[in-house]
């Protein structure tokens, strides 16, 4: 497949305030078991994601490797997973929710990040801060469901491929089109949408 074409396979909304909101919502091609196993089960989430270890049950706490960890809040299999997601010495409030439900053939898949995000970090970078991972991790999902080896790209070397920068450039302008549509003036969204670019797959 031409991995870019998921990027417009999924919908996004962003929504702002005290705390900033991104949800990222499509529709995948495997019965809803099948997408709750891929995501909560460990040995399958380091086939796709990063290894996940800790207490992993309701109240019990969770840590990915080398990335975000938290408490889990709510675990209702096969619909609906709540944790907080905190990265840094210093994380203020995020929480990640992931919905699913039965769609026809095929499995709904809603993610909806919740943070209090610096000021600067937000006016600088806007949604696609943390939207743009978002589409990567769900990359690998989407490949892990089409072929169970397959693993998501490698975020270190992906930006130096042709294929990897037109995935992040069309990621990134999607989430930027999703923050125009939440009523951010056009050259703020402009500038965002670069700095995240940028950031993302710098030269």
């Amino acid at each position: 497949m031409d991995i870019v074409d998921e990027i417009a396979r999924a919908q996004r909304e962003v929504s702002g305030g005290t705390r900033q909101t991104v949800l990222v919502r499509r529709t995948y091609d495997a019965e809803i078991t099948d997408v709750w196993a891929a995501c909560t089960e460990p040995e399958r989430l380091r086939r796709w994601f990063l290894p996940v270890s800790g207490d992993l049950r309701v109240g019990g706490t969770y840590q990915i490797e080398g990335n975000a960890g938290g408490e889990i809040l709510r675990c209702e299999p096969p619909e609906l997973f709540t944790v907080t997601w905190l990265f840094g010495e210093n994380p203020g409030f995020s929480e990640v929710e992931v919905r699913l439900s039965a769609d026809g053939d095929g499995t709904l898949f809603e993610l909806r990040h919740t943070a209090e995000m610096p000021t600067d970090m937000w006016s600088k970078y806007g949604p696609g801060a943390t939207g743009v991972g978002w589409d990567l991790t769900l990359l690998g999902l989407s490949l892990h469901l089409l072929d169970g080896d397959s693993a998501m790209p490698d975020e270190a070397t992906f930006h130096q491929t042709d294929e990897g920068r037109r995935f992040i450039t069309a990621s990134s302008h999607a989430w930027g089109a999703a923050h125009l549509a939440a009523g951010t003036p056009p050259d703020q969204v402009a500038a965002a949408v670069a700095n995240t670019t940028a950031f993302y797959a710098p030269e």
